[in-house]
């Protein structure tokens, strides 16, 4: 499972963004059309929310990747 550490000061970072800072899409515009066709889930359920505000401890999935967001340590 990747992670990604939210900076200091950081409560949360957008679905959207968080997929792109993975790598998993190419781009901001792909990964809102990936989230608009379901195809990302959150903490196991379907997300279609661009920018649901991912925040430490949430888990994304997308095409068999998983992902956490976490606190910079």
């Amino acid at each position: 499972m990747e992670s990604f550490n939210l900076r200091p000061g950081e409560e949360f970072i957008e679905l959207n963004n968080l997929i792109k800072a993975f790598g998993w899409v190419a781009t901001g515009g792909e990964a809102k059309i990936r989230i608009d066709n379901g195809e990302v889930t959150v903490n196991g359920e379907i997300e279609t929310r661009k920018r649901k505000k991912m925040k430490v401890g949430d888990i994304v999935e997308f095409e068999g990747q998983k992902g956490k967001v976490a606190t910079w340590s």
